[in-house]
């Protein structure tokens, strides 16, 4: 009787079905025999040899062999439609056991809700050769329906899929169980079902909620509940990604500290620049410290200035801090004018001194200033707000309006702030000031401060209102300084010697 070519070794090492699935290369052939087919017939070829690999447990009568045999078959043909080679098809079969027993229905409908999840074509190939248990791990189950398949919060098709991905490749399955609880305690704190995606598809999910216990968010939840809650997540989520005992309870424990324990004062910190969270105790010591010693502020002090501008534990201490607190004191300012400075000009400490404070500072000598003197600094402290072409435009409309640099320098020493309105604004007022108003120019000068305040909110007003009484000779230093509270009394009376009257009281007081 002829022997059969498809029977089974008798060698029962060699039954083993696995064998057939990790020994391929006895009938491998070179794929450069196929290099004039095209890629179906190629992909056909393929499975052809995997059939003819395989059919010797199909053949033998097993009927559980066969069904293996069949399910070997589909899945390495599942996934050469997924974009693998074969020889990565075989190298992967080959060195994961999971893949080779687990039922391939099981497998084709895990890559079919991993592609509802948005995972697909080469990020989902990228994440099964990086971690081929997303097939396999049953923990995923969970996670994944709730991603996919919970209607309550309307999650699918919102969480990116990268964010997935990064979940998946950067987690150990037995981290994943419990994800949908741990999600819905920050519902429970506060977090608008509107806005949690936007806060899923921020945070490290790995590190935000599969390696907390449920118990530590809940203790870190709490915590934050102090501080801003629900809100202060909402401006940073990546707070969440931090751990309760080693980052926030220090970091915002020295805030509070040097806040003087005002947890109210702390948390308007934490509102303004959730981001100083992401500094540690060391630099945050650091920075107060140079304002101790160097510049001679106390922690009251000081802490009223981060209450200002908390991104002053942003600027680089070596870099920034340190030039320009060398300037202001060469300037002549004392501790004291520092700290008056640094409350009405904080973003001075920050701004860039190449192509930011350099350039204002040559305009200022231009005009007049002289250089490390009292005025020049609060000239700069001014400016900060503007930029370096406002500053330029503000300069040459004062020019084309017929005053000189000297009265532009004397307007700016009596109110610093004309140097930093909008050059456009400053357009309007000065016609209507001229034009409307009959007045001249020069009027200006003493009374810098017209140039403040809202045309239409109050200049335009006042000056219609009082018109009509006063003529046109008021004075527009009475007319806008006076309260609206007292404006407002003072336009109910139909006498004008008793307007005139009033508005000299409210100069003289």
């Amino acid at each position: 009787m002829a022997a059969n070519p498809f029977a089974l070794p008798t060698d029962p090492r060699l039954q083993s079905p696995s064998l057939y699935f990790t020994a391929f290369t006895f009938t491998h052939f070179p794929l450069t025999k196929f290099s004039g087919l095209s890629l179906r017939q190629r992909s056909a070829s393929n499975r052809l040899l995997l059939s003819c690999r395989c059919g010797a447990l199909a053949i033998s009568g097993n009927d559980s062999t066969s069904m293996f045999a069949d399910s070997g078959i589909m899945l390495f043909s599942l996934l050469q439609e997924m974009g693998f080679n074969e020889k990565d098809t075989e190298a992967l079969l080959s060195t994961n056991a999971a893949l080779r027993f687990t039922p391939f229905e099981s497998i084709r409908a895990r890559v079919q809700v991993l592609q509802s999840a948005g995972v697909n074509g080469l990020s989902l190939s990228r994440l099964i050769v990086k971690r081929p248990d997303v097939l396999t791990a049953q923990e995923i189950d969970a996670l994944l329906c709730f991603l996919v398949n919970d209607g309550n919060l309307e999650l699918q098709g919102k969480i990116e899929p990268t964010q997935i991905e990064r979940l998946l490749n950067g987690t150990d399955p037995e981290f994943l169980v419990g994800f949908e609880r741990k999600v819905r305690l920050l519902l429970q704190f506060g977090i608008p079902k509107d806005k949690l995606v936007h806060v899923l598809n921020t945070v490290n999910l790995t590190k935000a909620l599969c390696l907390k216990s449920v118990e530590e968010i809940e203790r870190m939840l709490a915590f934050l509940n102090r501080f801003g809650g629900a809100d202060l997540i909402l401006r940073r989520p990546a707070i969440l990604n931090y751990e309760l005992e080693t980052h926030l309870i220090p970091r915002i424990g020295f805030l509070l500290e040097l806040g003087g324990g005002d947890e109210s004062a702390t948390a308007a910190v934490l509102r303004k620049f959730p981001f100083v969270l992401a500094y540690s105790v060391d630099h945050l010591k650091d920075h107060v410290e140079f304002l101790n010693s160097y510049v001679g502020l106390s922690n009251e002090e000081i802490f009223r200035i981060v209450l200002v501008y908390p991104s002053l534990f942003s600027a680089s201490r070596k870099r920034k801090l340190h030039p320009r607190i060398d300037f202001l004191k060469q300037c002549g300012l004392t501790s004291h004018d520092i700290y008056r400075f640094l409350i009405k000009a904080p973003l001075f400490l920050s701004l860039s001194f190449e192509e930011n404070l350099a350039n204002k500072l040559v305009f200022l000598v231009k005009i007049g200033y002289e250089n490390r003197t009292k005025e020049l600094a609060l000239a700069m402290g001014a400016v900060t707000r503007c930029s370096c072409k406002n500053l330029q435009e503000v300069i040459g409309v004062f020019l084309n309006y017929g005053l000189t640099c000297e009265d532009i320098l004397d307007m700016s020493k009596k109110h610093p702030q004309v140097l930093q309105y909008n050059h456009e604004s400053l357009e309007e007022k000065l016609d209507y000031l001229i034009e409307e108003m009959g007045r001249e120019v020069g009027e200006l000068l003493s009374f810098p401060a017209f140039l403040g305040y809202k045309l239409d909110g109050r200049i335009k007003h006042r000056y219609e209102e009082k018109r009509k009484i006063l003529g046109e000779g008021m004075s527009i230093n009475k007319l806008l300084s006076v309260s609206a509270a007292r404006f407002s009394t003072k336009t109910k009376r139909t006498g004008p010697v008793s307007v005139i009257h009033d508005l000299n009281e409210s100069e003289d007081k």
